[in-house]
Protein backbone atom coordinates (compact mmCIF):
# COMPACT_ATOMS: atom_id res chain seq x y z
CA UNK A 1 0.00 0.00 0.00
CA UNK A 2 1.46 3.33 -0.64
CA UNK A 3 0.22 7.02 -1.27
CA UNK A 4 -0.28 7.46 -4.90
CA UNK A 5 -1.43 11.09 -4.99
CA UNK A 6 -2.24 14.03 -2.65
CA UNK A 7 -4.36 17.10 -3.94
CA UNK A 8 -5.16 20.11 -1.85
CA UNK A 9 -7.26 23.35 -2.70
CA UNK A 10 -8.52 26.40 -1.12
CA UNK A 11 -12.08 26.80 -0.39
CA UNK A 12 -13.33 30.43 -0.06
CA UNK A 13 -15.76 30.23 3.57
CA UNK A 14 -19.16 31.72 3.11
CA UNK A 15 -20.64 34.41 4.87
CA UNK A 16 -19.70 38.37 5.94
CA UNK A 17 -20.09 37.53 10.03
CA UNK A 18 -17.11 39.51 12.24
CA UNK A 19 -15.84 38.95 15.55
CA UNK A 20 -14.37 41.38 17.97
CA UNK A 21 -11.36 41.42 16.25
CA UNK A 22 -11.51 40.34 12.34
CA UNK A 23 -14.14 40.11 10.00
CA UNK A 24 -13.95 36.27 7.94
CA UNK A 25 -14.72 37.77 4.85
CA UNK A 26 -11.89 36.50 2.56
CA UNK A 27 -10.81 33.68 4.54
CA UNK A 28 -10.24 29.91 3.40
CA UNK A 29 -9.57 26.85 4.43
CA UNK A 30 -7.44 24.13 2.78
CA UNK A 31 -8.95 20.90 1.71
CA UNK A 32 -6.31 17.86 1.11
CA UNK A 33 -7.13 14.76 -0.48
CA UNK A 34 -4.35 11.65 -0.17
CA UNK A 35 -5.26 9.28 -2.93
CA UNK A 36 -4.02 5.57 -1.71
CA UNK A 37 -3.46 2.91 -4.49
CA UNK A 38 -6.22 1.18 -2.61
CA UNK A 39 -9.13 0.12 -4.79
CA UNK A 40 -12.40 -0.09 -3.62
CA UNK A 41 -15.45 -0.33 -5.82
CA UNK A 42 -13.40 0.45 -8.90
CA UNK A 43 -12.40 3.44 -7.65
CA UNK A 44 -9.16 4.62 -5.20
CA UNK A 45 -9.78 4.95 -1.39
CA UNK A 46 -9.35 8.87 -0.39
CA UNK A 47 -8.65 10.29 2.36
CA UNK A 48 -10.01 14.27 3.27
CA UNK A 49 -8.88 16.81 5.34
CA UNK A 50 -8.69 20.31 6.39
CA UNK A 51 -6.73 22.75 8.82
CA UNK A 52 -10.40 23.83 10.62
CA UNK A 53 -11.76 27.36 10.20
CA UNK A 54 -10.65 30.98 11.66
CA UNK A 55 -7.20 30.70 9.77
CA UNK A 56 -6.19 30.58 6.36
CA UNK A 57 -5.74 28.20 3.47
CA UNK A 58 -2.09 27.06 3.60
CA UNK A 59 -1.52 26.45 0.30
CA UNK A 60 2.18 27.48 0.07
CA UNK A 61 3.27 25.44 3.19
CA UNK A 62 1.59 22.27 1.61
CA UNK A 63 3.31 22.84 -1.94
CA UNK A 64 6.41 23.44 -0.88
CA UNK A 65 7.22 21.68 2.58
CA UNK A 66 4.64 19.35 3.41
CA UNK A 67 3.44 17.71 0.68
CA UNK A 68 6.90 17.12 -1.07
CA UNK A 69 7.89 15.52 1.78
CA UNK A 70 5.74 13.04 2.18
CA UNK A 71 5.77 12.13 -1.38
CA UNK A 72 8.95 11.50 -0.70
CA UNK A 73 9.21 9.37 2.05
CA UNK A 74 10.57 5.45 0.74
CA UNK A 75 7.78 3.36 -0.07
CA UNK A 76 6.76 1.33 3.56
CA UNK A 77 8.38 3.75 5.66
CA UNK A 78 4.71 5.72 6.59
CA UNK A 79 3.31 2.46 7.45
CA UNK A 80 1.73 0.25 10.00
CA UNK A 81 -0.59 -2.92 9.66
CA UNK A 82 -3.74 -1.94 7.70
CA UNK A 83 -3.33 1.79 7.40
CA UNK A 84 -0.68 4.48 7.66
CA UNK A 85 1.00 5.18 10.95
CA UNK A 86 -0.04 8.92 11.23
CA UNK A 87 2.88 9.62 14.03
CA UNK A 88 5.36 8.78 11.45
CA UNK A 89 3.17 11.22 8.96
CA UNK A 90 3.51 13.71 11.54
CA UNK A 91 7.58 13.16 11.39
CA UNK A 92 7.86 13.06 7.91
CA UNK A 93 5.89 16.20 7.41
CA UNK A 94 8.01 18.11 9.59
CA UNK A 95 11.06 16.89 8.64
CA UNK A 96 14.15 19.36 8.78
CA UNK A 97 11.36 22.34 10.85
CA UNK A 98 13.30 23.98 13.53
CA UNK A 99 11.17 23.88 16.75
CA UNK A 100 9.33 27.02 17.72
CA UNK A 101 6.86 28.56 15.04
CA UNK A 102 4.08 27.21 16.14
CA UNK A 103 1.72 29.20 13.95
CA UNK A 104 0.72 28.76 9.89
CA UNK A 105 2.82 25.43 9.73
CA UNK A 106 0.08 23.81 12.31
CA UNK A 107 -2.88 24.44 10.09
CA UNK A 108 -1.08 22.88 6.86
CA UNK A 109 0.30 19.55 8.82
CA UNK A 110 -2.63 19.48 10.53
CA UNK A 111 -4.87 19.79 7.26
CA UNK A 112 -2.98 16.51 5.79
CA UNK A 113 -2.44 14.35 8.84
CA UNK A 114 -5.58 14.27 9.78
CA UNK A 115 -6.59 13.47 6.12
CA UNK A 116 -4.53 10.16 6.60
CA UNK A 117 -6.90 9.67 9.85
CA UNK A 118 -9.87 9.83 7.37
CA UNK A 119 -8.34 7.32 5.00
CA UNK A 120 -6.85 4.78 7.77
CA UNK A 121 -10.81 4.51 8.66
CA UNK A 122 -11.83 4.25 4.87
CA UNK A 123 -9.55 1.72 4.80
CA UNK A 124 -11.13 0.12 7.94
CA UNK A 125 -14.38 0.41 6.87
CA UNK A 126 -15.98 2.22 10.13
CA UNK A 127 -16.48 5.97 11.09
CA UNK A 128 -13.21 7.63 12.51
CA UNK A 129 -14.17 8.13 15.66
CA UNK A 130 -14.05 4.27 16.07
CA UNK A 131 -10.27 4.00 14.83
CA UNK A 132 -9.54 7.13 16.71
CA UNK A 133 -11.18 5.14 20.15
CA UNK A 134 -8.69 2.20 19.11
CA UNK A 135 -5.98 4.16 19.03
CA UNK A 136 -5.91 5.62 22.30
CA UNK A 137 -7.38 3.02 24.27
CA UNK A 138 -10.57 4.76 24.56
CA UNK A 139 -14.61 3.18 24.66
CA UNK A 140 -16.26 5.38 22.02
CA UNK A 141 -19.07 7.55 23.58
CA UNK A 142 -21.94 7.69 20.51
CA UNK A 143 -23.89 10.65 22.42
CA UNK A 144 -22.14 14.22 23.33
CA UNK A 145 -22.81 17.56 24.62
CA UNK A 146 -22.98 20.65 21.62
CA UNK A 147 -23.42 23.86 21.88
CA UNK A 148 -24.80 26.33 18.86
CA UNK A 149 -21.98 28.92 18.26
CA UNK A 150 -23.24 32.20 16.42
CA UNK A 151 -23.85 35.64 17.44
CA UNK A 152 -21.78 37.22 15.71
CA UNK A 153 -21.72 40.84 14.22
CA UNK A 154 -23.16 41.72 11.15
CA UNK A 155 -23.05 44.98 8.60
CA UNK A 156 -26.84 45.13 9.36
CA UNK A 157 -27.47 43.69 13.28
CA UNK A 158 -30.20 44.00 15.44
CA UNK A 159 -31.18 42.17 18.51
CA UNK A 160 -34.19 41.21 16.67
CA UNK A 161 -31.66 39.56 14.36
CA UNK A 162 -29.64 38.11 17.12
CA UNK A 163 -32.97 36.67 19.18
CA UNK A 164 -34.22 34.68 15.51
CA UNK A 165 -30.63 33.03 14.93
CA UNK A 166 -30.70 31.32 18.58
CA UNK A 167 -34.72 30.39 18.29
CA UNK A 168 -33.74 28.85 15.00
CA UNK A 169 -30.46 26.85 16.82
CA UNK A 170 -32.95 26.04 19.35
CA UNK A 171 -35.54 24.61 16.90
CA UNK A 172 -32.27 22.35 15.58
CA UNK A 173 -32.27 20.67 18.57
CA UNK A 174 -29.43 23.15 20.26
CA UNK A 175 -29.95 23.64 24.11
CA UNK A 176 -26.88 25.63 24.68
CA UNK A 177 -25.38 29.07 22.78
CA UNK A 178 -22.50 31.18 22.28
CA UNK A 179 -22.50 34.63 21.08
CA UNK A 180 -19.66 37.29 20.71
CA UNK A 181 -18.65 39.96 22.27
CA UNK A 182 -16.32 43.19 22.32
CA UNK A 183 -16.81 44.22 18.96
CA UNK A 184 -19.15 46.66 20.36
CA UNK A 185 -19.19 48.87 23.33
CA UNK A 186 -19.86 46.97 26.87
CA UNK A 187 -23.21 48.59 27.46
CA UNK A 188 -24.27 47.39 23.76
CA UNK A 189 -22.76 44.40 23.98
CA UNK A 190 -24.65 43.87 27.37
CA UNK A 191 -27.97 44.06 25.43
CA UNK A 192 -27.17 41.98 23.15
CA UNK A 193 -26.77 39.27 26.45
CA UNK A 194 -29.83 40.16 27.34
CA UNK A 195 -31.51 39.65 24.63
CA UNK A 196 -29.55 36.35 24.00
CA UNK A 197 -30.54 35.54 27.78
CA UNK A 198 -34.42 35.84 26.89
CA UNK A 199 -33.98 32.89 24.75
CA UNK A 200 -31.83 30.68 26.54
CA UNK A 201 -34.00 31.27 29.61
CA UNK A 202 -30.53 31.00 32.19
CA UNK A 203 -27.00 31.95 31.55
CA UNK A 204 -25.88 28.50 31.84
CA UNK A 205 -26.66 27.80 28.90
CA UNK A 206 -25.11 30.86 27.04
CA UNK A 207 -21.15 31.62 27.00
CA UNK A 208 -19.61 34.42 25.57
CA UNK A 209 -16.60 34.68 22.99
CA UNK A 210 -14.31 37.63 23.22
CA UNK A 211 -11.61 36.46 20.76
CA UNK A 212 -9.07 37.83 22.19
CA UNK A 213 -10.35 41.58 22.13
CA UNK A 214 -9.45 42.62 25.70
CA UNK A 215 -7.02 44.57 27.77
CA UNK A 216 -7.04 43.57 31.67
CA UNK A 217 -8.64 47.07 32.52
CA UNK A 218 -11.52 45.98 29.42
CA UNK A 219 -11.75 42.79 30.62
CA UNK A 220 -12.09 43.31 34.11
CA UNK A 221 -14.91 45.85 33.44
CA UNK A 222 -16.22 43.43 31.53
CA UNK A 223 -15.98 40.73 33.92
CA UNK A 224 -17.91 42.88 36.41
CA UNK A 225 -20.79 43.13 34.21
CA UNK A 226 -21.42 39.48 32.83
CA UNK A 227 -20.70 37.82 36.46
CA UNK A 228 -23.96 38.25 38.07
CA UNK A 229 -25.47 36.68 34.57
CA UNK A 230 -23.71 33.09 35.74
CA UNK A 231 -22.90 32.35 32.44
CA UNK A 232 -21.28 29.28 31.21
CA UNK A 233 -17.95 30.45 30.72
CA UNK A 234 -16.16 33.83 29.41
CA UNK A 235 -13.84 32.78 26.06
CA UNK A 236 -10.93 33.96 24.86
CA UNK A 237 -10.40 37.50 27.35
CA UNK A 238 -7.39 38.80 26.13
CA UNK A 239 -4.32 37.80 23.87
CA UNK A 240 -4.28 34.01 24.01
CA UNK A 241 -0.47 34.04 24.69
CA UNK A 242 -0.61 36.37 27.44
CA UNK A 243 -1.06 34.02 30.14
CA UNK A 244 -0.51 36.59 33.55
CA UNK A 245 -4.10 38.46 32.46
CA UNK A 246 -5.29 34.77 32.20
CA UNK A 247 -4.21 34.44 35.35
CA UNK A 248 -5.51 37.53 36.91
CA UNK A 249 -8.77 37.40 35.18
CA UNK A 250 -9.48 33.69 36.70
CA UNK A 251 -8.38 35.21 40.21
CA UNK A 252 -11.48 37.82 40.25
CA UNK A 253 -13.81 36.58 37.70
CA UNK A 254 -15.52 33.74 39.75
CA UNK A 255 -17.40 32.42 36.21
CA UNK A 256 -15.59 29.32 34.24
CA UNK A 257 -12.90 30.41 31.42
CA UNK A 258 -12.16 29.42 28.38
CA UNK A 259 -9.43 29.22 26.09
CA UNK A 260 -6.91 27.10 23.67
CA UNK A 261 -7.99 27.65 20.50
CA UNK A 262 -4.98 29.97 19.30
CA UNK A 263 -2.52 27.25 21.18
CA UNK A 264 -0.72 25.07 18.41
CA UNK A 265 1.34 22.68 20.49
CA UNK A 266 2.17 20.90 23.31
CA UNK A 267 4.77 23.53 24.66
CA UNK A 268 2.01 26.20 24.19
CA UNK A 269 -0.60 23.98 26.15
CA UNK A 270 2.68 23.43 29.04
CA UNK A 271 2.51 27.42 29.50
CA UNK A 272 -1.23 27.37 29.36
CA UNK A 273 -1.42 25.07 32.29
CA UNK A 274 1.61 26.28 34.44
CA UNK A 275 1.72 30.23 34.44
CA UNK A 276 -2.24 31.15 32.88
CA UNK A 277 -4.42 30.01 36.24
CA UNK A 278 -6.78 27.44 34.66
CA UNK A 279 -8.92 26.12 37.22
CA UNK A 280 -9.42 22.27 37.72
CA UNK A 281 -12.81 21.24 36.93
CA UNK A 282 -14.53 24.59 36.17
CA UNK A 283 -12.71 26.06 33.14
CA UNK A 284 -12.61 24.77 29.83
CA UNK A 285 -10.15 23.56 27.55
CA UNK A 286 -10.76 24.67 23.29
CA UNK A 287 -7.45 23.12 21.43
CA UNK A 288 -8.08 22.06 18.03
CA UNK A 289 -6.51 18.97 16.02
CA UNK A 290 -6.99 21.03 13.17
CA UNK A 291 -5.07 24.01 14.14
CA UNK A 292 -2.45 22.28 16.20
CA UNK A 293 -0.29 19.95 13.68
CA UNK A 294 -2.96 17.08 13.69
CA UNK A 295 -4.87 14.46 15.69
CA UNK A 296 -1.25 12.80 16.45
CA UNK A 297 0.10 16.54 18.58
CA UNK A 298 -3.56 16.60 19.69
CA UNK A 299 -3.14 13.30 21.61
CA UNK A 300 -0.07 14.40 23.57
CA UNK A 301 -2.02 18.10 24.68
CA UNK A 302 -4.87 15.68 26.03
CA UNK A 303 -2.28 13.82 27.87
CA UNK A 304 -0.44 16.21 29.04
CA UNK A 305 -3.67 17.90 30.67
CA UNK A 306 -4.25 14.66 32.11
CA UNK A 307 -0.57 14.52 33.64
CA UNK A 308 -1.46 18.34 34.97
CA UNK A 309 -4.79 16.63 37.03
CA UNK A 310 -6.83 18.48 34.41
CA UNK A 311 -10.10 16.15 33.09
CA UNK A 312 -10.53 16.06 29.58
CA UNK A 313 -14.32 16.23 30.15
CA UNK A 314 -13.33 20.13 30.04
CA UNK A 315 -11.85 19.94 26.52
CA UNK A 316 -14.25 21.34 23.93
CA UNK A 317 -12.23 21.70 20.91
CA UNK A 318 -12.87 25.04 19.01
CA UNK A 319 -13.96 24.19 14.93
CA UNK A 320 -17.76 23.24 14.92
CA UNK A 321 -17.38 20.74 12.09
CA UNK A 322 -17.21 16.61 11.53
CA UNK A 323 -13.79 16.31 12.23
CA UNK A 324 -13.89 17.73 15.94
CA UNK A 325 -17.02 15.48 16.49
CA UNK A 326 -15.34 12.22 15.54
CA UNK A 327 -12.39 12.98 17.67
CA UNK A 328 -14.54 13.87 20.96
CA UNK A 329 -16.58 10.97 20.51
CA UNK A 330 -13.44 8.77 20.24
CA UNK A 331 -11.44 10.36 22.77
CA UNK A 332 -14.30 10.80 25.63
CA UNK A 333 -14.09 14.85 25.50
CA UNK A 334 -16.28 17.40 27.31
CA UNK A 335 -18.00 18.22 24.21
CA UNK A 336 -18.79 20.42 20.45
CA UNK A 337 -18.59 23.15 19.12
CA UNK A 338 -21.32 23.58 16.07
CA UNK A 339 -21.72 26.38 13.87
CA UNK A 340 -25.21 25.55 12.41
CA UNK A 341 -25.26 29.01 10.02
CA UNK A 342 -21.86 30.35 9.64
CA UNK A 343 -18.60 29.28 7.83
CA UNK A 344 -20.29 26.77 5.01
CA UNK A 345 -19.08 24.68 3.58
CA UNK A 346 -17.53 23.19 6.67
CA UNK A 347 -19.38 24.68 9.92
CA UNK A 348 -21.81 22.50 11.16
CA UNK A 349 -22.75 18.95 10.64
CA UNK A 350 -23.92 16.65 7.92
CA UNK A 351 -27.97 15.13 7.99
CA UNK A 352 -26.88 12.28 9.07
CA UNK A 353 -25.54 13.32 12.93
CA UNK A 354 -28.55 13.60 15.26
CA UNK A 355 -29.08 16.73 16.92
CA UNK A 356 -31.56 15.88 20.24
CA UNK A 357 -32.05 18.43 23.49
CA UNK A 358 -28.23 19.33 23.51
CA UNK A 359 -27.28 16.56 22.48
CA UNK A 360 -25.44 15.22 19.24
CA UNK A 361 -24.41 12.01 17.50
CA UNK A 362 -22.19 11.40 14.64
CA UNK A 363 -23.09 9.27 11.22
CA UNK A 364 -22.00 5.78 10.44
CA UNK A 365 -20.11 6.54 7.21
CA UNK A 366 -16.50 5.64 7.13
CA UNK A 367 -14.06 8.40 8.10
CA UNK A 368 -15.32 11.55 9.20
CA UNK A 369 -17.95 11.41 6.87
CA UNK A 370 -17.33 15.18 5.41
CA UNK A 371 -18.92 13.44 1.77
CA UNK A 372 -22.16 13.94 3.51
CA UNK A 373 -21.75 17.33 3.93
CA UNK A 374 -23.88 18.89 1.12
CA UNK A 375 -22.20 22.27 0.59
CA UNK A 376 -18.27 19.97 0.49
CA UNK A 377 -19.33 17.13 -1.08
CA UNK A 378 -19.01 18.95 -4.85
CA UNK A 379 -15.61 19.77 -3.91
CA UNK A 380 -14.67 16.26 -2.07
CA UNK A 381 -16.00 14.30 -5.76
CA UNK A 382 -14.29 17.03 -7.85
CA UNK A 383 -11.08 16.14 -5.91
CA UNK A 384 -11.54 12.53 -5.58
CA UNK A 385 -11.89 12.54 -9.58
CA UNK A 386 -8.14 13.58 -9.79
CA UNK A 387 -9.51 17.62 -11.35
CA UNK A 388 -6.78 19.72 -10.79
CA UNK A 389 -7.55 22.24 -7.85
Amino acid sequence: MKIKEIRHRSIALEGQVSNAVISFAGHDVSLVAVVSDVIRNGKPVVGFGFNSIGRFAQAGILEQRVLPRLLSAPNGTLLDGAGFDCEKVYGAAMRNEKPGGHGDRASAVAATELAFWDLNAKLADEPAYMTIARHFGRVPVLRVPVYAAGGYYYAEDGLGRLQDELRGYADLGFTAFKIKIGGAPLAQDMRRIEAALAICKTGARLAVDANGRFDFDSALACGRAIEPLGLRWFEEIGDPLDFELNKRMSEIYQGAVATGENLFSTQDVRNLLCYAGMRRNQDIFQMDAGLSYGLTEFGRIIALMEAYGFDRRFAYPHGGHLINLHIVCGMGLGGCEAYPSVFQPFGGYSPDCRIDDGFISPGDLPGFGLEAKPGLKPYIDEMAGGTAP
